[in-house]
């Protein structure tokens, strides 16, 4: 994987995206300082604008005029709890990585003969400068309707005079119909990701071929890299997010003094796990949970990073089917999609189909939460490619919906609607609507503790609720609100088997995120990681395992002394990688990844210590794999980690 040529690209295509989206609004007298009316030449039928001497006037007709509409409303909503340059910036950074999301995700499924249309858009296979959706519309456009729907009559005038002429500006409207028509099509398959976008997303974005981003990503990124049967992963998916984020990201790292504003926590935090970290906190956590069931199990030579360590012989009668895994700070899935790979073996062996198995695991065993909509929806793509590997017709089965969930705020959740589900389920209903008003800044560490709901209860008790005709629309979407946020809350008070994340490293807390995890978390409240540390070890069960990377500080420092005594006390500390200080590239902070158990009878843990070994992630890799070959290796230690109580301060030293 060439991640230079992937970087670049993803780089530029943030900038290209904005810019032609910004260019596309001044065309239609929208921009960051105003919203202008449409000039006295327009009618009912076409409305033009003119936003300077030099702009040529550009007409708007039919459905595009109904798109401005409900762009200008949507602005105007907007504005009113912060300023029109606001407002119209963060719709256009939404619009942008709406459309890249999707350009990958169709570059992926083209490449791996996913769509439905087993139809190229973006490029061909035929040796044409055209895509194959182009040349197959021209020559047959009968053989797409199956899978893109019926052609309107105006969409077939368009394929027959692309058929009688090669002006490029009908060839140009061709593709963007055909590019936008399967973006539709696919809400089918895919409904989280490929939302309907009869709205100002369409009328903000123009796909082309011949440049641009879709041009690009073509010529400058492998087909390899998405290709999973010459080895490419699902794992590119997450690359791309990563850095078409860079520049968001280095802004907001790069402010001194200050919080960090709500709007830019996924900027600031979001870092895309090395692939070997993920294995090893997998392997050691869902795969040694596995190991401790089923001795016979070979599964064990399948783990490359499980660490040598004693595993001990647990009775009792867990399926496949039983474990629950959790990565509540999932970014765009990397974790899970390993999860995936690893239950995937499980269930092989147990003797069930790969079509099955892929279908059960998304069904019973994955769990994700994430505060950011971009990489939530990655995540969901990322899973459903992983499970259409092993099942072609997953993308078909209406039945399966893999468990990953943004965070919404309910601030916009009114007291109207809450007045209409009475007693204990509506005093229960409002308390937790309460709890979530500021969800996609808190995300994952609301706490739930002393609070007990039936989930189910609940949900049909806002089922229930009787609608009446007026304001019937505004209701109804405060319901779809609520219904997923409750869906969100039993994630969160689930016990699950093993949890695992990336959790965010963030110690620059605006006033509300910072007084919350104060009143919540006080011992651990000085970075969001700590925070997290101590979370999801209470997540988990009773001889479940938790697993993360994580800046290394708090193995040291006496700002995380309560944290150490917290584990100390309560956790086994199964295995540690303490890595080289300036190893992991992608953050400016030395980092670690590391393995608790959930139990209180420690046991010898594991210790990798390698500060010797410079030269980035790829060398620390190569110094774990030695040490699993030869244990003996110097920089491998054991210890009972009540012997950290010995040292003032409890360094795990």
């Amino acid at each position: 994987m060439d991640k230079t040529a992937i970087k670049k690209f993803a780089v530029n295509a943030r900038k290209d995206l904005i810019e032609q989206i910004k260019l596309k609004a001044r065309s239609v007298g929208i921009t960051a300082d105003e919203i202008r009316h449409k000039t006295e030449a327009s009618t009912h039928e076409i409305e033009y604008y003119r936003l300077d001497k030099t702009d040529e006037q550009n007409a708007l007709t039919g459905k595009d005029i109904v798109k401005r509409q409900k762009l200008v409303a949507e602005l105007r909503q907007r504005e009113q709890k912060s300023d029109l340059a606001t407002a119209f910036n963060d719709l256009v950074e939404e619009v942008a990585y709406t459309w890249f999301n999707r350009i990958i995700a169709i570059r992926f499924m083209e490449v791996n003969n996913y769509l439905p249309s087993r139809t190229r858009v973006l490029s061909s296979t035929l040796d044409r400068h055209e895509p194959d959706i182009m040349v197959m519309a021209m020559e047959s456009s009968a053989d797409l309707e199956g899978s893109l729907g019926k052609f309107t009559p105006a969409e077939r005038q368009l394929i027959n005079q692309a058929r009688e002429t090669e002006r490029p500006v009908d060839m140009d409207a061709l593709y963007r119909m055909l590019f936008i028509k399967q973006a539709n099509a696919l809400n089918e398959n895919l409904p989280y990701l490929f939302e309907p976008t009869d709205d100002y997303a369409e009328l903000l974005f123009t796909p082309s071929y011949n440049d641009g981003v879709i041009h690009h990503l073509i010529t400058d990124v492998s087909e390899d890299d998405f290709n999973v049967a010459v080895g490419g992963q699902v794992e590119i998916i997450g690359w791309l997010y990563q850095y078409y984020n860079t520049e968001p990201h280095n802004q907001v790292v790069n402010i001194s003094g200050g919080p960090v504003k709500k709007q830019d926590i996924p900027a600031a935090t979001q870092l895309f796990t090395t692939d070997w970290v993920v294995k090893y906190m997998v392997d050691n956590s869902l795969g040694k949970y596995w190991l401790e069931r089923h001795a016979e199990s070979s599964l064990k030579e399948q783990l490359t990073y499980l660490l040598p360590s004693q595993i001990e012989v647990v009775s009792d009668d867990k399926r496949p089917e039983d474990i629950k895994i959790i990565d509540n700070a999932m970014g765009s899935g990397h974790i899970l999609v390993y999860a995936f790979d690893v239950l995937m073996k499980i269930y092989l062996e147990q003797g069930y189909s790969s079509r099955e198995a892929a279908k059960l695991i998304l069904q019973n065993n994955l769990y994700g939460l994430e505060i950011d909509q971009r990489a939530y929806q990655l995540a969901y793509f990322a899973l459903m490619m992983k499970a259409r590997q092993y099942n072609r017709r997953i993308l078909k089965d209406e039945s399966v919906t893999p468990h990953v969930h943004v965070f919404e705020d309910t601030d916009s959740i009114s007291d109207d609607f809450l007045n209409r589900i009475t007693g204990e389920n509506g005093d229960a209903i409002r308390d937790i609507v309460t709890q979530f008003s500021n969800a996609r800044e808190l995300g994952s560490i609301i706490d739930f503790t002393g609070h007990h709901y039936d989930w189910e209860q609940l949900k049909q008790a806002v089922m229930a609720m009787v609608i009446d005709s007026l304001d019937l629309f505004d209701l109804q979407r405060q319901r779809d609100t609520v219904l997923r946020t409750l869906t969100i809350a039993e994630v969160m008070t689930t016990p699950y088997d093993i949890a695992v994340t990336n959790p965010p490293y963030m110690n620059k807390l605006d006033p509300a995120l910072k007084k919350y995890v104060k009143q919540h978390y006080a011992n651990y409240s000085s970075d969001l990681f700590s925070v997290f540390i101590y979370h999801n070890s209470q997540l988990v069960t009773p001889g479940g395992y938790s697993a993360f990377m994580t800046p290394f500080v708090w193995m040291f420092i006496k700002t995380y002394e309560k944290l150490r005594k917290y584990l100390i006390d309560t956790q086994q500390i199964d295995s540690l990688i303490q890595m080289e200080y300036s190893a992991f590239e992608e953050a400016t902070v030395p980092i670690n990844t590391f393995v608790l158990k959930n139990e209180d009878k420690p046991q010898p843990g594991t210790y990798l210590r390698l500060s010797a070994f410079k030269g980035g992630m790829d060398v620390q890799k190569d110094k774990v794999l030695e040490a699993i070959a030869n244990p003996q290796i110097d920089y491998l230690y054991r210890t009972n980690q009540a012997n950290f109580t010995k040292i003032p301060g409890m360094p795990i030293a």
